[in-house]
């Protein structure tokens, strides 16, 4: 018994709709394998915090990722499932999130007795460089940053919010902003604290020294810069950061598997080959490097 084409154009259909599950399952393996031979190279539970959608849309309506309860649920978890003698390596890519959330995975971290480190090698702002300061070292891409932690009140940051009633007779400042003025100025506080709790808990390992935490604390909570101000790698090292510039290539190829969805054509698009002296190196099936192709073999 033959295949007509309406038979033919049912299976076309059938299998359509199951390749991207197919594709789905095989970057799932190979994220789980990727993980496990870098568990096995560090002897260490492995982490991920990613949030690569930063900006989609759903149905037209924009669509954030960022730190939330479930994933603090998720890691906790797996805090938990991590015996006291094993190191704990988590890698962070993240905007940020709940301060709920983030306090809550900080102080896990800090209470984990073994070694912690995160590796950030893209960017760990706002809520991820509090979960930056709750390890013993962190490993940053020498362009990767870190962020600011200081409240945010709404759509205004706190410190902002303080320099109004500040800076203005109290008699022509309206109530709604002195009492937002006392809320920013307990979120100041009640940040500062908790980063005060995460440096303090580094002294022991010696990784921050004591007369440079309230340096630190100041840098990052105060509101001297923008909320998005991007901290590099050097300037938390004089900060007195225990900041390692380096990352494990396995990183990278982590990170090559958690990809940014596209809605359209690429906004970055290049050709991933290795270069010699100006010149890309083109593999054969054979291993043997192929020479640039000449503008004149594409016009023919």
């Amino acid at each position: 018994m033959g295949f007509g084409i309406g038979d033919l154009f049912w299976i076309f259909l059938l299998l359509s709709s199951l390749q991207p599950l197919w594709q789905r399952r095989q970057i799932e393996f190979r994220r789980v394998r990727t993980i496990q031979q870098f568990q096995q190279q560090r002897k260490s539970r492995v982490i991920l915090l990613i949030h690569r959608q930063e900006s989609i849309s759903f149905l037209g309506i924009p669509v954030s990722r960022y730190i939330t309860i479930e994933d603090s649920e998720q890691i906790l978890r797996a805090i938990r499932l991590t015996p006291p003698e094993v190191p704990i390596d988590l890698i962070l890519h993240t905007p940020g999130g709940l301060v709920l959330a983030t306090e809550q995975i900080a102080r896990a971290l800090i209470r984990h007795p073994a070694k912690v480190t995160v590796f950030v090698p893209h960017y760990a702002m706002s809520g991820g460089t509090m979960l930056a300061l709750a390890a013993d070292e962190i490993v940053m891409d020498a362009n990767a940053v870190l962020g600011p932690v200081d409240p945010q009140l709404g759509n205004f940051p706190a410190a902002s919010i303080l320099k109004v009633v500040e800076q203005k007779p109290i008699g022509e400042v309206d109530d709604q902003t002195v009492i937002m003025a006392d809320l920013a100025r307990k979120a100041i506080e009640q940040v500062q604290r908790f980063v005060r709790t995460l440096l303090k808990d580094s002294i022991p390992t010696e990784k921050i020294k004591p007369e440079n935490i309230e340096n630190i604390i100041d840098a990052l909570t105060t509101g001297r810069v923008t909320h998005d101000y991007p901290i590099t790698a050097e300037e938390a090292t004089q900060m007195g950061l225990p900041i390692t510039v380096g990352l494990p290539r396995v990183i990278y190829d982590l990170m090559d598997l958690y990809p940014q969805p596209q809605g359209g054509r690429p906004s970055v698009q290049y050709i991933p080959m290795p270069y010699d002296n100006g010149r890309p190196i083109l593999p054969t099936p054979k291993g043997r490097p192929l020479e640039e192709p000449s503008p004149s073999q594409f016009n023919s």
